[in-house]
């Protein structure tokens, strides 16, 4: 059983977002849950990604945070695409992750690594009056409200609650309450916050934090399921164009930058989103 160390959606070493990948041998089956949630939490990345080979062309993945398993992780998938391209199990070329989320299509090119998210959906939409409780629970008021945009719950995966601040400046001054974050994960059955300010930079499509203390991660320098979901929630305010990479800057808080690309476009008449990066293998070894 071999284990890596990976860092996503960066091309330097020490920045983006850890994510443990633990590849299975050949014929080797995935060990019980409770080993799986161990392992996660003896690494204490937000994320460990196990790699089980079906077929030439496919491979099942199983996500577990130190305190559960998770149906869909952005930045593990990318960071286990990245180990198998770079151990040569796999050359560029399409791919497909069985996960607890569906059956997914991956690319994997020399540099990027693109997975299609889970068909996205609209959840909630959130009435004024109950959006005060969610951006007090990050130390936010309605001066950081923005007029035009309210908070959503959205899904490409996981659940997420797309919550929108005003400028750069209210993002950087989000304070996490753990406790009423989770109680309010709980409450609208979501894994956390995704809170973002649209970027004026032509280079940067917005600039992003995401909390999500029930599951174990106060904060997450990187996630790709939740910018998946902010694709959507700006196509669907217009915001975005079809077939256009977008780009999303988070982890800056942490000292952590990360960019986090995305495309939508339609696939036979549906809505598709794909998230994509780089990401760097930093350490390796084997479990003894």
């Amino acid at each position: 059983m071999k284990i890596y160390i990976v860092d996503s959606f960066t091309e330097k070493r020490f920045c983006g977002n850890q994510a443990g990948v633990v590849l299975l041998e050949n014929g080797e089956d995935f060990p019980n849950p409770d080993f799986m949630r161990l392992l996660a939490a003896e690494l204490r990345y937000s994320e460990t990604a196990f790699v089980k080979k079906l077929e030439r062309e496919a491979f099942k993945l199983r996500y577990f945070t130190p305190a559960q398993e998770v149906e869909l992780c952005g930045h593990a998938t990318i960071a286990a695409f990245t180990v198998l391209r770079e151990e040569s199990v796999i050359k560029a070329g399409s791919y497909r992750a069985e996960t607890m989320a569906g059956s997914l299509e991956i690319e994997v090119s020399d540099k990027d690594i693109w997975m299609e998210m889970a068909a996205p959906r609209t959840i909630k939409i959130f009435e004024r009056k109950e959006s005060a409780a969610l951006y007090a629970s990050l130390s936010l008021d309605k001066s950081d409200v923005p007029e035009t945009m309210v908070p959503q719950i959205i899904n490409t995966g996981l659940s997420d609650i797309m919550l929108p601040v005003k400028s750069q400046m209210a993002l950087e001054k989000a304070v996490l309450n753990a406790q009423e974050v989770s109680r309010l994960s709980a409450a609208y059955d979501v894994t956390g916050i995704h809170l973002f300010c649209l970027e004026e930079a032509l280079e940067v499509t917005a600039r992003c934090r995401n909390f999500a203390p029930a599951c174990g991660i106060d904060e997450e320098s990187a996630t790709g399921t939740s910018n998946g979901a902010l694709t959507w929630y700006l196509r669907r305010h217009g915001l975005i164009k079809p077939g256009e990479i977008n780009c999303f800057i988070q982890g800056e808080a942490m000292g952590k930058p990360s960019m986090i690309k995305t495309i939508f476009d339609e696939k036979e008449e549906k809505p598709r989103i794909r998230v994509g990066g780089t990401a760097v293998i930093v350490l390796k070894g084997a479990l003894v």
